[in-house]
C-alpha cells in the first residue's frame, strides 16, 4: 500500500472529489482526517471526519494542534476545500468576492501555515492543492472562481520553491469538468450557457466538447493525488497538473 504509515488531511474531505480522495487514501494505508463543515455519516474505516472551518485561524492553529498531539507529525496535506459562485464581477458583490477568497485561498494558506511544522517532521511530506484548469483559461460567469484559481497556482509555486529545501514537494491539481455536487450546481446556473438545464440534459454536450469524449469522476481525480502524494512521486514538485481530458489543449472550433 502507497500510503501506508502517513496520516493525511485533507480539507473538503466530505464533498465530492474529497470524499474520493479520503476513500482512496484510507485503502492505501493512511490514517486519514476529513475536514469540513459538512457531514458524512457512512465515513469508511480509516477515515475520521472532524468540523473544521477553513477560513478560521483558530481552527487551522488548533486542528494541527491536535494532530500533532494524537499522531506527532504530518505527511499529506490536500486542500482541497472550496466554492464557486456563478457571477461576472459586474453581479458579484464585494462580500461574495471576499468569501470566494476567503475559503479558496486563505483557507489554503492558513491551514497550510500551521501544517508547515507538522510537515517538517516527515520524511517526504506532501502538499496537494486544487487549483483549476478555469485558473489558465476562463468560464463564462466564473469570475472570483477563475481569480482565486489564479491565485492558488501561483501560491503552489511559492510554497513549492520555499519549502522544498525542507524536505516538503508542493503540487496543485487542476481538474476540468469533474460529476460532483459543484458541476451539478454550475449546469443549473446561468453560467453554463444551459438555460437552466440540469447535468442529465447536458452530459452529451459536455462530452462532446471534450477530445475525450467525457469528462472526469472524482475517483479520475483521487487516482492522480494518491500518485502525488506517495513517494512514487518524489521528484515532482511545484506543477500544476491539469486534469481535464484535453479540453484545454485543445483550439475551440467554430460551429457552422
Amino acid at each position: 500500500m502507497r500510503l501506508e504509515g502517513k496520516t493525511a488531511f485533507v480539507t473538503g474531505g466530505c464533498g465530492g472529489i474529497g470524499r474520493a480522495i479520503c476513500a482512496r487514501f484510507a485503502r492505501e494505508g493512511a490514517k486519514v482526517i476529513a475536514a469540513d463543515l459538512a457531514a458524512w455519516d457512512d465515513a469508511p474505516e480509516g477515515v475520521r471526519v472532524v468540523s473544521y472551518d477553513v477560513t478560521s485561524e483558530d481552527a487551522a492553529r488548533d486542528g494541527m494542534a491536535r494532530i500533532d498531539e494524537h499522531w506527532g507529525g504530518l505527511d499529506v496535506l490536500v486542500n482541497a476545500a472550496g466554492i464557486e459562485i456563478e457571477k461576472t464581477i459586474e453581479d458579484t458583490s464585494l462580500e461574495e468576492w471576499r468569501r470566494s477568497f476567503a475559503v479558496n485561498v486563505d483557507g489554503m494558506f492558513l491551514t497550510s501555515k500551521y501544517a508547515l511544522p507538522l510537515l517538517r517532521k516527515s520524511d517526504g511530506a506532501s502538499v496537494i492543492n486544487f487549483g483549476s484548469y478555469d485558473g489558465f483559461i476562463a468560464d463564462p460567469g466564473l469570475a472570483a472562481y477563475c481569480a482565486t484559481k489564479g491565485a492558488v497556482h501561483a501560491l503552489t509555486k511559492a510554497m513549492a520553491c520555499d519549502h522544498g529545501p525542507e524536505g516538503i514537494r508542493v503540487n496543485a491539481v487542476c481538474p476540468g469538468y469533474v460529476d460532483t455536487p459543484m458541476l451539478q450546481s454550475f449546469f443549473e446556473g446561468d453560467g453554463s450557457g444551459g438555460g437552466g438545464g440540469t447535468i442529465e440534459t447536458l452530459k452529451q454536450a459536455v462530452r462532446d466538447v471534450h477530445p475525450t469524449k467525457t469528462y472526469g469522476t472524482p475517483d479520475d481525480v483521487a487516482n492522480l493525488v494518491l500518485w502525488l502524494a506517495s513517494d512514487e512521486a518524489r521528484y515532482a514538485s511545484g506543477q500544476l497538473w491539469v486534469l481535464d481530458g484535453g479540453l484545454s489543449a485543445q483550439v475551440q472550433q467554430m460551429k457552422l
